[in-house]
């Protein structure tokens, strides 16, 4: 990977505040925007640059690394734990084999990062780094993690083909293993690990494994008893309503809720709550009968 210099990019020096990082991308980046420079490739490349010099320097910490490592600063990282052991190492051996000097430092930053710093010695180069963890989401509706299910998604241009185990829940992040950046020196690939963001449109409320939803009853059914059918997840059930039911009676549905996660066959519980709906636009006789009955009680 070339050197990049990022401050020159944006025309600032390294001094430069926060504020004038801000000023200078704002400034360039209205210059060189494609909407204001169509079909001209080399505006373009000009502005894909300065956003790259601006996500770097004005993210403090980013900056920080960048200015002490150069183009190596997404590695940052990784060489200062590497570096930790290297240096719990040669203090462990110090006292058969003496210092370890400014020259071994220099030596192992280079078999990390390519020969930055000078030719490696040979021991040094097959010191072998994981590569960078990358990160993603995926965004998914409450129907879709009902079963499990196989995607295949596309990430930093590489298919991936993904089992998606039933019952996975809103935020739950899930490693893939091998799927991150290149390792250094020939080491392991980083992962991927692979947020879920899951929206609900249906007409049930979720608590990890447990359904809630509300269900009308008619008063007269509430009142006599009889039967009522009513939505699971899966579909529809006839349910015996006990007469008297009162508004606001919950009944459980043993094994209708959702799936538990990577435990085939189990399943939490469905809990409806009926939500007694009145009569309206009552005929005469009807307002006539209801007189009766109030009378009656």
């Amino acid at each position: 990977m070339n050197f990049i210099d990022y401050y020159k990019i944006l025309g600032i020096d390294q001094k430069a505040t926060e504020s004038d990082i801000k000023k200078a991308y704002r400034k360039l980046a209205r210059k060189y925007h494609p909407d204001l420079n169509p079909n001209d490739k080399e505006a373009e490349k000009k502005f894909k640059e300065i956003n790259e010099a601006n996500e770097v320097l004005s993210h403090p910490e980013n900056r920080k690394k960048y200015d002490k490592y150069g183009k190596d600063w997404q590695h940052a990282e990784q060489f200062e734990k590497a570096n930790q052991q290297q240096q719990y190492q040669q203090r462990s051996q110090q006292s058969s084999s003496g210092n370890f000097g400014e020259e071994d430092f220099s030596d192992f930053f280079s078999a990390m990062f390519g020969g930055r710093s000078g030719s490696a010695r040979s021991g040094n180069r097959n010191v072998k780094f994981k590569g960078q963890d990358f990160n993603a989401e995926l965004q998914l509706d409450l129907k879709d993690v009902y079963k499990t299910d196989k995607r295949t998604l596309t990430i930093n241009g590489k298919n991936i083909r993904l089992t998606i185990p039933a019952g996975v829940e809103n935020g739950q992040t899930i490693k893939i293993k091998g799927y991150g950046g290149e390792g250094i020196n020939n080491g392991p690939k980083g992962d991927l690990y692979l947020k879920f963001n899951i929206s609900n449109h249906t007409n049930f409320k979720r608590d990890k494994d447990n359904l809630y939803t509300n269900v009308d009853l008619d008063l007269y059914t509430a009142l006599l008893g009889g039967e009522t059918v009513v939505d699971t997840f899966d579909g529809k059930v006839k349910l015996k309503v006990k007469p008297e039911t009162q508004n606001g009676t919950q009944v459980k549905l043993k094994g209708k809720g959702f799936p538990v996660y990577k435990k085939e066959g189990s399943f939490g519980d469905l809990y409806i709550s009926y939500q007694i709906k009145m009569p309206t636009n009552l005929s005469e006789k009807e307002k006539k009968l209801f007189e009766e009955l109030a009378k009656l009680r």
